[in-house]
């Protein structure tokens, strides 16, 4: 029975220990979360394509249910593009965390929306972490890798 407990443990921390939050040009990340403050409050969604060992590329889309911008409601919805400068190698991180400062450019029902943020992940498993992020908006949530 020792010896049964014994590998399942090392077999988990195999598994943790391969995690990697962010591996630079290729990497592919979907953040599905919630959105605490900002332009509303809702659900997020978002994309990243790695460039390089620090820029990434995406886009995502926030659904506000309450609180929308100047209290209009065409302001539920903000579809945008976004950059994120991802900092872990540079700070000598664990490659399990990753930690990005970013900007988003977009549509906010009628007008133009801009954004910056700070965010962080932490990736449990090869797939599975979570996220979170500050700034203009407020988001915290699963992160999967592609």
């Amino acid at each position: 029975m020792k010896k049964l407990v014994f590998m399942g443990m090392a077999m988990l921390t195999g598994a943790f220990a391969n995690a990697q939050a962010y591996t630079g040009k290729g990497d592919q990340k979907v953040n599905l979360g919630l959105n605490a403050y900002g332009y509303g409050t809702g659900i997020t969604a978002t994309y990243d394509y790695g460039l390089n060992q620090l820029i990434s590329v995406g886009g995502g889309a926030n659904a506000y249910f309450d609180g929308y911008k100047d209290n209009n409601k065409d302001n539920r919805v903000f579809v945008f593009g976004r950059v994120n400068f991802h900092l872990s190698e540079a700070l000598d991180l664990p490659a399990k965390f990753d930690l990005y400062p970013g900007v988003n450019l977009g549509v906010l029902g009628k007008d133009f929306g801009i954004g910056a943020h700070i965010g962080a992940r932490y990736f449990f498993t090869d797939k599975i972490g979570v996220f979170a992020e500050v700034g203009n908006n407020g988001s915290l949530g699963v992160s999967f890798n592609f």
